[in-house]
């Protein structure tokens, strides 16, 4: 088997292995991040009626920070104003099959850092 190949093999097994766990409602929605090589994207999910109630990405801030941690700290805090205003406190947050490290944990903390409870 071809390394890339199988390296998308384990990485597929750890993303089906961490959603497993975790299921958002309404009142406690998922926090989903995607990390790509330029931008990290995060969405708030409610899995009960399968609908995304609010996303954002760090092409918003690719101006403002000159980091990519710095960009998703943004993108964290600025889910976390969105989430505020339609009145959601706390959230699950879903990783997916990425490290909880660098980018990743940025988004998290960022959302903690105006209030949002992972």
């Amino acid at each position: 088997m071809k390394k890339s190949v199988k390296q998308n093999k384990i990485r597929l097994q750890r993303k089906n292995r961490n959603r497993a766990k975790i299921f958002g409602t309404a009142e406690k929605p998922r926090l989903s991040v995607f990390r790509s090589n330029r931008f990290i994207a995060a969405q708030l999910i409610d899995d009960a009626s399968g609908k995304t109630l609010l996303s954002g990405t760090t092409k918003e801030f690719s101006k403002k920070a000159k980091t990519k941690v710095e960009q998703a700290k943004l993108l964290g805090e600025s889910i976390a104003e969105k989430a505020k205003k339609q009145g959601i406190q706390k959230v699950i947050f879903n990783k997916g099959a990425y490290l909880y490290h660098g980018r990743v944990k940025a988004v998290a903390e960022g959302a903690r850092a105006k209030g949002l409870m992972l």
